[in-house]
């Protein structure tokens, strides 16, 4: 078969990169994984103790393989969703595909003259995944060292696509940059990123902890997670601060089945989208209300059931503007009672800078006493991903631009090359699933790509359409968090598919769509 003569190298084992296997070695191809750890399953791999999914299972999991009975939980542990991921590449046969302790340093493309690059209108020159005019070469580091620089540690691979799936949230973390002596080198105690604390082994990171005084920076996901970890450890006697600049809106766990049921055909009516009609417009007007009635309604109640008013943790943005955003913290268990009792401490600042025994906070007077600071300031995913390039073309095209990528998963500019998972979402694997289809069908000929302009037209006509929502928080790789079912819609006309995966009308408005409902695309 002409497809088992194409080589496709996917480039992390991750959730996105055994998708990205699974789907393509099912339209006969036969990809190598290339991954840099010694196993599969990305952020899942090494994570603190307490992290479990803060997505119900029913929104993630594969379409068509479902959760094992024995779990029951809706929001399963760390532990059961690696096994997960485990029993998928098993039943799947991924395995035997993906190389361990590879790591891909960096990805050229090979032409005849990067001036045809600048010619084409098609992209690749045809629109077509494979194209005769060039291929990517890999540089592979091999061994259980993978920051060996040794040449004969290294290896150079050939292929005829790339599908980038290295995540957005690991390797490369962002530390916030101190005026001179007034960073972490005049500190007396350990200061270390959110990602270095979650690779420790879980007794370590707890002998690290232990009796200390820890602040943790921040106030998404991983900074509010590690705070009530820490906490819950350590007690009043030696309480954790939690520092943070912003205040978000944190749900409760029971909160979150209503918030992804109301991912519907319906409310996405009163959503504005990019190169909508006259009427799709006027709906969205009149509709819109709605959204923002269910916005204050989950505001109004957060504020009555918790006392975001005392401690100063009432958000300035709109619960809608949150989700729009990608910025979705689920309340961990008992964090409200570790405050009572002393062992969570809060604070709101706008800056702050560090000192010989702590931290000077901007407002107070006194430092703020510390022998462990936790940096959990997020990742540095753009810089990531332009470091995969070797080319300075490619890393404009990456870093330059600030449009999100044609379906999610193409830029326009760069050839033979996707990238799945770098979308983000409320539900990361149902979205990616759905992409990592959409790319097999590409890859297996069933359609072809529009015109580069035409593909640039489209992200530009998302990302004006996201400006005008989210404003200063937008974000490129976040573009369809509200428009879900709508991108779907789009992948499914491509692939040629039915988009209506409902058995009847008033399912099809007011049910959510969820993985199952995309089990069987043909």
């Amino acid at each position: 078969m002409e497809s088992e003569k194409k080589r496709i190298a996917i480039i992390g084992a991750g959730i996105s990169g055994l998708m990205a296997c699974k789907y393509t070695l099912e339209k006969g191809f036969n990809p190598i994984v290339f991954e840099a750890r010694s196993g599969i399953g990305g952020v899942w791999s090494q994570t603190i103790e307490s992290t479990k999914l803060q997505t119900p299972k029913d929104f993630y999991q594969f379409s068509d393989f479902s959760w094992p009975r024995e779990v029951k939980e809706t929001y399963p542990d760390h532990t059961q969703v690696l096994e997960y991921l485990h029993a998928y590449a098993l039943h799947f046969n991924i395995l035997p595909r993906v190389k361990f302790n590879s790591k891909v340093t960096c990805i050229d493309y090979v032409t005849s003259s990067t001036a045809d690059l600048h010619s084409w209108d098609l992209w690749g020159g045809s629109g077509e995944p494979f194209s005769p005019w060039g291929k990517w070469r890999l540089t592979v580091r091999n061994g259980q060292n993978p920051s060996a620089s040794a040449p004969t540690d290294q290896q150079v691979y050939q292929v005829d696509f790339v599908i980038l799936c290295i995540g957005r949230y690991s390797d490369l973390p962002n530390i916030p940059d101190f005026p001179l002596n007034k960073g972490p080198e005049v500190f007396n105690g350990k200061v270390l990123h959110s990602m270095d604390y979650a690779a420790m082994d879980d007794d370590v990171a707890a002998d690290l902890i232990k009796e200390k005084r820890v602040t943790v920076i921040g106030f998404q996901k991983s900074a509010v997670d590690i705070a009530a970890e820490v906490a819950n450890k350590n007690g009043a006697t030696h309480p954790c601060t939690l520092l943070f600049k912003t205040a978000h809106w944190i749900v409760p766990e029971y909160l979150l089945p209503l918030v992804f049921q109301g991912l519907n055909r319906f409310t996405e009516l009163m959503i504005h989208k990019p190169g909508e009609g006259f009427f799709i417009w006027l709906l969205a007007m009149l509709l819109s209300p709605l959204l923002w009635i269910f916005s204050m309604s989950i505001e109004c109640y957060l504020k009555y059931m918790y006392p975001l008013k005392k401690y100063n943790m009432v958000p300035t943005h709109r619960f809608l503007k949150q989700i729009s955003s990608c910025m979705f913290t689920v309340l961990p268990a008992n964090f409200y009672d570790r405050i009572k009792d002393g062992s969570l401490f809060l604070k709101k600042s706008q800056s702050f800078s560090f000192c010989r025994n702590g931290l000077i906070v901007q407002g107070e007077s006194k430092p703020l006493l510390s022998d462990i600071v936790i940096l959990a300031t997020g990742y540095k995913s753009e810089e990531k991903l332009k470091n995969m390039f070797s080319s300075t073309l490619f890393q404009k095209c990456i870093a330059v631009s600030s449009t999100p990528f044609y379906r999610e998963c193409i830029h326009p500019q760069i050839p033979q090359l996707a990238i799945l998972g770098y979308a983000d979402s409320p539900a990361i694997l149902y979205s990616t699933e759905m992409r990592s289809k959409w790319l097999a069908h590409f890859l297996a000929g069933n359609f072809t790509l529009p015109t580069i302009s035409k593909m640039e037209e489209n992200v530009m006509e998302w990302e004006k359409c996201k400006r005008r929502d989210e404003k200063e928080s937008y974000g490129r790789s976040c573009v369809s968090t509200l428009l879900q079912i709508y991108c779907n819609d789009q992948l499914c006309k491509d692939m040629g598919c039915n988009s209506r995966r409902k058995n009847w009308f008033l399912a099809e408005l007011f049910a959510a769509y969820g993985p199952k409902d995309y089990k069987d695309l043909s």
